[in-house]
């Protein structure tokens, strides 16, 4: 029987931004260290993502300490550097919107607002999350104290790659996994088997699956390109349509206390 292994590790610094690929990473309570800790927000405060501006696919995203680099994919010199380190106390207080939650952030520069504001055609924010920002887990799955960077609604997503060979099987054009941003990928096992999971591990870190993931519009955006099909969408409502939602990956959140890392090559055990 072939082990579960964690093939893959990405975070999204800045929602809806394009990810980075890491060899290791710190498990933490609203997420993995880094991970949509950044969000842009319209002139409401309100949050922005790849299902208005899908050319926000097209912008990447790189950790280079002290600083997060954002920069346009066919243009890497094009590219502005954020602190990753920031001292909320220095920057403006705003309250800002992820779909019906409401949860007070911090306003970066006006330069760099200026930037992405430019590059984006609108008039955009970037905002920071503190520490001391409280924003729960979706409480209707997620047990009480778990919280939840900028993310949708929960800090972790799990997809196995036999669910996604299973689709592309199905495809008449094979999609690569960044359609569906994981934060974790694993090899072994049968497909859509984390739909199921409960209590698992990572290198003796616990975690546990909460419900399966509805997928919306931007996995029918190329990432590289910013460009919209009707795929997989089309497809997968032919087997994976469960009520009037479309699911793939399984959300999860961190049961951990003390923060050790964990590497792509890691074994899961359920």
């Amino acid at each position: 029987m072939i082990p579960h292994t964690l093939s893959e590790i990405w975070v999204y610094p800045i929602k809806s931004l394009g990810g980075i690929a890491l060899q290791e990473a710190l498990p933490q309570r609203r997420g993995l260290q880094y991970d949509r800790r950044w969000m842009l927000v319209d002139n409401t405060g309100r949050f922005v993502s790849q299902r208005e501006i899908p050319r926000m696919a097209l912008l990447g995203t790189a950790i280079e300490p002290p600083f997060l680099s954002v920069f346009w994919k066919d243009k890497p010199s094009e590219k502005i550097h954020i602190p990753l380190e920031i001292n909320p106390l220095d920057l403006p207080k705003l309250r800002v919107k992820v779909w019906s939650d409401q949860c007070p952030a911090r306003v970066l520069s006006d330069e760099i607002n200026q930037w992405f504001s430019h590059h984006l055609g609108q008039n955009l924010r970037l905002v920071f999350m503190p520490d001391t920002t409280r924003r729960r887990a979706d409480g209707r799955y997620a047990p009480p104290g778990h919280h939840v960077s900028f993310a949708d609604g929960f800090p972790y997503l799990i997809i196995g790659q036999a669910s996604l060979d299973e689709l592309n099987r199905r495809l008449l054009q094979p999609l690569p996994m960044n359609r569906f941003r994981p934060n974790f990928v694993f090899t072994g096992g049968q497909p859509f088997e984390e739909d199921s999971w409960s209590q698992f591990s990572i290198n003796d870190q616990p975690f546990q699956g909460l419900k399966p993931c509805a997928r919306c519009i931007i996995t029918t955006t190329d990432q590289d390109t910013a460009t919209r099909a009707a795929e997989p969408l089309k497809t997968m409502a032919t087997f994976r349509k469960f009520g009037n939602r479309i699911l793939f990956g399984q959300n999860v959140v961190w049961l951990g206390k003390d923060e050790s890392v964990v590497r792509v090559g890691d074994r899961i055990r359920k």
